[in-house]
């Protein structure tokens, strides 16, 4: 029988300290062509409204093959209810037998997504930053600029939304967080995204928006920015300029990347071309440059790809 391992249990089991070098290697074995992930599988729910992502995949010579569910359907807190689930099936690669269900109620994926921007930062962002802009108030947005502490020194966080009262609470709890309390990096919030993109010279966007939160007109040379809302059909956070005003743009994934994400606004509007666009994982391995100089502006778009849920997944299977 496969061991089902609970949420609790995963929390204890996670060396978080190592999350980002995983989650680094992952993506350099991608791009080198040793993973195999199918495309993601997308279910969309209207009433009420909610949205299914289905990944899976394998390593070559792995131990394991994974699948995970995530789902996130949006009135659930209205009802008391968290508006994230999720499971990861951990499966052997050798007799292809489910080993361990991981009930881990996305949390394994809000922490390998927040692990990605910390990857994309260390390799992308300027070498001097004193203010880190976030856009979004969610859980994302939360744990992305905590696990931006491991990567990069700033003086502080500049937090916008939409919802002034979630601002209020993601800088109140953001202000008591170990990681920022241990980094000295003061949490305030600002009263739009021109103020933030003005001093930010490292800006997480981290919205479940439908149109640009995000102009080129706003973005500052020798600004680096992490995409990391727009994991489905029809999300935008960048304006298509943006992308074009950009010296260097980096994805995950190019083949998910030109189907949804940033790039393929951009692509569809002629204003770049998959050629302009370099994988993350070859700039991990040096194969590829990143960041050249401190005046250009860079761009991670990151739409969450499988070989991240096998390389957290695989942290938990070999912690037990």
């Amino acid at each position: 029988m496969p061991k089902l391992v609970t949420l609790d249990e995963i929390r204890l089991l996670l060396d978080t300290d190592s999350l980002i070098d995983e989650i680094e290697a992952g993506f350099d074995l991608y791009s080198d062509g040793k993973v195999n992930v199918p495309p993601v599988g997308f279910m969309h729910f209207d009433d009420p409204p909610g949205d299914v992502h289905i990944k899976y995949g394998s390593i070559q010579d792995d131990d394991y093959w994974v699948l995970k569910v995530a789902s996130g359907f949006y009135q659930n807190p209205s009802l008391g209810l968290q508006a994230s689930d999720g499971v990861i099936l951990v499966f052997s690669q050798r007799s292809g037998a489910l080993e361990l269900v991981l009930h881990d109620r996305c949390w394994l994926t809000d922490m390998r997504t927040a692990a990605a921007g910390a990857v994309a930062a260390r390799h992308l962002a300027p070498r001097k930053i004193d203010h880190v802009g976030v856009i979004g108030t969610g859980v994302q947005a939360r744990m992305q600029l905590e696990m931006l502490c491991s990567v990069v020194e700033a003086k502080s966080a500049l937090v916008w939304g939409r919802n002034k009262e979630k601002v209020g609470r993601m800088v109140s709890e953001l202000g008591a967080s170990d990681a920022l309390l241990a980094s000295d990096m003061e949490v305030r919030a600002v009263e739009s995204v021109e103020e933030l993109a003005d001093q930010s010279r490292l800006i997480v966007t981290a919205t479940s928006a439908h149109e640009p939160v995000l102009r080129a007109d706003q973005v500052q040379p020798g600004t680096h920015i992490t995409a990391m809302g727009s994991d489905d059909d029809g999300k935008q956070e960048l304006d298509v300029a943006l992308l074009g005003k950009a010296d260097r743009i980096v994805a995950d994934s190019v083949s998910q990347c030109s189907q949804y994400g940033e790039c393929v606004h951009a692509i569809n509007a002629g204003v770049i071309s998959l050629d302009d666009i370099t994988e993350l994982g070859a700039v991990v391995s040096g194969s590829t440059d990143g960041r050249t100089s401190d005046d250009q502006i860079t761009i991670a778009d990151l739409t969450g790809v499988a070989v991240q849920d096998i390389q957290i997944a695989k942290m938990i299977a070999r912690a037990r």
